[in-house]
């Protein structure tokens, strides 16, 4: 299991608190929120329209509720669960969940580790990423995390993973 460095934590909590807001001030949902946040947490209501965003197939929602479920956040600690949000948001092409499925594998936090899938979704998010204004530092995360999957890698595992990536098409919900 890969544990975060302190600094590693704080920039992904900011990040989900910074995702957090912006789902809820409008994003998912036209509707205000009548409910106000305790100590950085969604009130009950904000946390049932969070799923229900992500049942209706929000790639942000989803991504979120997978970060909740890794983080302990909100919601019980449930790393299947993660995998599971992450995977759903990744597969519509949203970098950072692609990025967070790939660390999924990589550590073999919620599935078995598995270094083909992870430099695949890694491959992924690093193409996507790159394309994002101000994603500079995600895609050299991802890059850096990548780099270090390659190195547990075969060629034949490298090859498979990029053939992986090249054929890979997103699926809207």
């Amino acid at each position: 299991m890969h544990v975060l460095s302190g600094s590693q934590f704080c920039a992904a909590r900011s990040l989900l608190t910074a995702l957090v807001l912006a789902t809820f001030i409008g994003t998912s949902s036209a509707a205000p929120m009548e409910d106000t946040e305790t100590a950085g947490h969604p009130a009950p209501s904000q946390l049932a329209r969070l799923q229900a965003d992500a049942q209706q197939g929000s790639p942000l929602a989803q991504y979120l509720l997978g970060a909740f479920y890794q983080l302990g956040e909100v919601v019980p600690r449930d790393y299947a669960q993660a995998v599971n949000w992450y995977r759903r948001a990744a597969n519509q092409g949203l970098a950072v969940a692609q990025f967070a499925l790939g660390a999924a594998y990589a550590h073999g936090e919620g599935v078995t580790e598995d270094v083909v899938r992870a430099h695949m979704w890694l491959s992924l998010s690093a193409a996507h990423a790159a394309q994002i204004t101000g994603g500079q530092r995600l895609t050299r995360d991802v890059q850096e995390l990548r780099d270090k999957v390659a190195e547990k890698m075969t060629p034949e595992q490298l090859l498979g993973a990029q053939q992986l990536a090249q054929e890979w098409t997103p699926k809207h919900e």
